[in-house]
C-alpha cells in the first residue's frame, strides 16, 4: 500500500526488492541491468508516482548531475555535432549538459578549468580536442576527482577514458582513392598547428604518397585552421603552383568548401579540372556543388559513447559500461572526384 507523503528512492528499492544503487541505475538508463530488474523497478516507480530529486541526490553525492563539455575548437559545426551526440545519451536521464569553451593558449587555462570543474561540481566532463590531447588536463581532472573522457584522432588514454577515431588510416584510404583515379600531383590543406587531428591526417596523406612512390614537394602543402577562409587562402597558394595540382585533399569540409570557391573563381570546373576530398562529412559536404567526396568522421557517435561512459553508475570503482573506444571513419564518395585531365 502506498505511503502518505512523497515516496522516496528507499521506498522504491524496498518494494522492488533491490538496492538504491539499482534504482538509480534504472533512473539513469544504465545498460548494466537485465530487463526483468529494469521492468520491475519501473513498475514500482510508476505505481508509487516516485519523482527523482536530483538536488537531494546531488547533495548526498557532493556533485551535481551535470556533464561538462570542454572545448577550444574553431569549427562550430564540430562542437554542435558533439553536443548532439551527448544530448542523445543524456535524453531521459537526470543529467544535463553544460558547455565551457577554453583558450588552450592562455597561461591560466588549467586554473580556469579547475575553477569551472570545482564551481559546477560536475559528475563528469568530456574533453574535446585539442584540449583533450593535453595530459595536464587529464591529470587535473584526476586530481580533483572529476570523471573524464578524452576525445581524439588517436589513442590518448585507457579505453574507459577515451573515444578515438582512426584518422591516419582513413586519410590514407582517401588519398589511395585519388591515386587510383590517376592523380599524382595532389595538394594538401592541413589543419591547425597543435591539433593531433592535423598531424594524424597529414601523416595518413604522406603514408599513401610514399607507398605509391609519389614525391610531395613542400609547395603542394598549405596550412589551414579548419575554417572556410583558411581553406580559401590555402587553395590560392596551391593553385598558383606550376604545374598546379590535379587534386587536393582538405583536412576538413569547411576548408574544402573554401577550396571549391577558390577553384571556381579561377574558372576551374570540379571535378573535371580539379578533384577535391574533405574530412568530417558535415552538412556542408552534401550542400556544396558538386557534392563533396569526404571522410565521414563519426563524431556524434563518439560523443554519445563518451557521455554514456561518463554516466555509467554513480559510485567510484563501479563497473563501467561497455561502450566502444575506437570508431572507424569511412570514405563517402560523391561528385567531387574524377580522373585527372588527359594533359595532367
Amino acid at each position: 500500500m502506498r505511503k502518505s507523503g512523497q515516496p522516496t528512492i528507499n521506498d522504491v528499492a524496498r518494494i522492488a526488492g533491490v538496492s538504491k544503487k539499482t534504482v538509480s541505475r534504472v533512473i539513469n538508463r544504465s545498460p548494466l541491468l537485465n530487463d526483468d530488474t529494469r521492468k520491475r523497478v519501473e513498475t514500482v516507480i510508476a505505481d508509487l508516482g516516485y519523482i527523482p530529486n536530483p538536488q537531494a541526490r546531488a547533495l548526498a553525492l557532493r556533485r551535481n548531475f551535470l556533464i561538462g563539455l570542454v572545448h577550444d575548437n574553431p569549427n562550430a559545426q564540430t562542437v554542435m555535432n558533439v553536443q548532439q551526440g551527448m544530448l542523445e545519451a543524456l535524453h531521459d536521464t537526470e543529467f544535463e549538459m553544460v558547455v565551457r569553451p577554453l583558450d588552450r593558449g592562455s597561461a591560466t587555462m588549467l586554473e580556469d578549468l579547475r575553477h569551472f570543474l570545482e564551481r559546477q561540481r560536475l559528475f563528469g566532463v568530456l574533453l574535446m580536442p585539442p584540449i583533450s590531447e593535453n595530459d595536464s588536463v587529464a591529470k587535473l581532472c584526476d586530481d580533483i576527482g572529476c570523471r573524464y573522457v578524452r576525445m581524439g584522432s588517436a589513442v590518448l588514454d585507457v579505453p574507459t577514458r577515451m573515444v578515438a577515431s582512426n584518422d591516419r588510416e582513413a586519410v590514407r584510404a582517401a588519398t589511395d582513392y585519388l591515386i587510383a583515379q590517376g592523380h599524382k600531383r595532389i595538394g594538401f590543406v592541413g589543419g591547425p598547428h597543435g591539433f593531433r587531428s592535423a598531424r594524424e591526417r597529414r601523416a595518413g596523406f604522406e603514408d599513401a604518397l610514399v607507398a605509391a612512390g609519389i614525391a610531395l614537394p613542400r609547395s603542394m602543402i598549405a596550412d589551414g585552421n579548419y575554417t572556410f577562409d583558411s581553406g580559401l587562402i590555402a587553395a590560392e597558394r596551391l593553385l598558383d603552383v606550376i604545374p598546379r595540382p590535379t587534386a587536393i585533399f582538405s583536412s576538413n569540409d569547411e576548408m574544402a568548401a573554401g577550396v571549391i570557391h577558390a577553384a571556381r573563381q579561377r574558372g576551374l570546373e570540379i571535378p573535371r579540372d580539379l578533384s577535391i576530398i574533405g574530412f568530417d562529412d558535415t552538412p556542408i559536404a552534401a550542400h556544396v556543388w558538386p557534392p563533396l567526396t569526404t571522410v565521414r568522421w563519426p563524431i556524434a557517435s563518439m560523443a554519445r559513447s563518451a557521455a554514456l561512459k561518463l554516466i555509467a553508475g554513480e559510485q567510484e570503482g563501479e563497473a563501467e559500461v561497455e561502450e566502444p573506444s575506437l570508431f572507424l571513419s569511412t570514405l563517402i564518395r560523391r561528385g567531387s572526384v574524377a580522373s585527372p585531365p588527359a594533359a595532367g
